[in-house]
C-alpha cells in the first residue's frame, strides 16, 4: 500500500527519492519555478521535499490541505514558515547532521588559506613573482578562537580544530553544559574579552539577523579574524568593511553574504552594493559562493538523513 505521495519541489541527490519509494511512498517532482502552478497541485502530496526555490509560508500551505510533513535537504529552516506549519499540524524536517562536517572542514580551509596568505601568493607565482617574505604565515596554534552558535557545525568545527593547539571557546544563548576534551563552554563576554578569531555557526533568525555588527566587533578586546559560514545576513557588510579598513578585523572568511537571494545560488552583479566592492578588491577577504556543505559527500549524507527521520517518523 502506498502511504501517501511526496512532492520533491528541488532537485536533490537521487538516493532520496529511492530511500522514500523503498519506504512505500509514491514519489514524484516539480521543476517548475511558477508558484501558482504549485498551489494547484498542493493539496494532492502528503509531503514536501525543498531546498530553497521556494519560501513555504502561508501562500502556499493554506493550499496544501493534506500535507503532513516538509523535508528540507538542508541545515537552515528559514525558508519555512514553522509556526503556521506547527498549526496546520504538519511536520518539518531539516538535516544538518549531514553537512556539517563539510561545513567545518571548510571553515578551516578558508581560515588557513588567509592566515598563509594562499590567494595573493598563488597568484604571484602564477605570473612568475616568487615573494616569500611578503607572504610570511601566521600559525593556528597559541590562538584563541570563539565559536559562536554550538549546534551541529559548531561543534564539527571545535572537533576538526581541536588538533591545531588552539583555545576553543564556544558561546551558545540556547545551550549549556556541552564543555569537553576540544572545547570550553564561555560567555559572550569571555569571548569578547579573549578570542583573536570569532566564527560564526548559527540559524538566521529575527535574534539574529546582523548580529555581526560595528557594536559586536568593536566589543573584542583584541584586532580579531572573522569568519562566517552560516548565513549572510547574520553579519552586516559595511560594519565588516569598517572594521577592516580601521584594523580592527584583521581578515575575514566569508562563505555566504547579505546579498544572496532566497535560494543562495544568484547574485545580480549590476545590482551589486559598493561595499560588496570593496571587499572583493581586498586581500584580506576569502570568499566562495555558499558551498561550504556543498560537498560529494554530504550530498548523499544530506538526503539519507532525511530520509531516515521521514520515514522513522511516519513509521512510529
Amino acid at each position: 500500500m502506498v502511504k501517501g505521495k511526496v512532492l520533491f519541489i528541488d532537485t536533490t541527490h537521487p538516493k532520496l527519492p529511492l530511500l522514500l519509494e523503498l519506504a512505500g511512498f509514491e514519489v514524484e517532482h516539480f521543476y517548475s519555478n511558477d508558484i501558482e502552478t504549485l498551489k494547484q497541485m498542493a493539496s494532492g502530496y502528503c509531503g514536501f521535499i525543498i531546498r530553497s526555490k521556494f519560501r513555504m509560508d502561508e501562500e502556499i500551505l493554506r493550499h496544501a490541505t493534506n500535507l503532513k510533513f516538509i523535508g528540507r535537504v538542508g541545515a537552515g529552516m528559514e525558508n519555512i514558515d514553522l509556526e503556521k506549519a506547527e498549526k496546520l499540524g504538519i511536520k518539518c524536517f531539516n538535516a544538518p547532521e549531514g553537512n556539517r562536517d563539510a561545513v567545518a572542514e571548510q571553515a578551516i580551509a578558508m581560515l588557513l588559506t588567509l592566515f598563509n596568505n594562499l590567494l595573493r601568493a598563488d597568484s604571484e607565482v602564477r605570473q612568475g613573482v616568487w615573494k616569500r617574505e611578503e607572504n610570511r604565515g601566521i600559525e593556528l596554534g597559541g590562538k584563541t578562537i570563539g565559536i559562536i552558535g554550538y549546534g551541529n557545525t559548531g561543534n564539527a568545527f571545535a572537533h576538526k580544530l581541536s588538533g591545531f593547539g588552539l583555545d576553543i571557546l564556544a558561546y551558545d544563548k540556547y545551550k549549556s553544559g556541552f564543555s569537553n576534551e576540544f572545547v570550553r563552554e564561555a560567555e559572550l563576554e569571555e569571548v569578547f574579552d579573549r578570542a583573536d578569531i570569532v566564527s560564526f555557526h548559527l540559524p538566521l533568525t529575527d535574534e539574529t539577523r546582523f548580529m555581526a555588527n560595528a557594536d559586536f566587533f568593536d566589543s573584542f578586546e583584541k584586532d580579531i579574524f572573522v569568519i562566517n559560514t552560516s548565513r549572510g545576513e547574520v553579519l552586516r557588510t559595511a560594519d565588516l568593511i569598517e572594521g577592516l579598513e580601521k584594523g580592527k578585523i584583521r581578515g575575514a572568511c566569508l562563505d555566504v553574504l547579505e546579498y544572496e537571494g532566497l535560494s543562495f545560488e544568484n547574485i545580480d552583479k549590476d545590482q551589486l552594493p559598493g561595499d560588496f566592492l570593496k571587499l572583493i578588491e581586498r586581500q584580506d577577504v576569502v570568499l566562495s559562493p555558499h558551498i561550504a556543505g556543498w560537498t560529494q559527500e554530504s550530498n548523499i549524507k544530506l538526503s539519507t538523513v532525511l530520509a531516515e527521520k521521514i520515514i522513522g517518523w511516519w513509521d512510529s
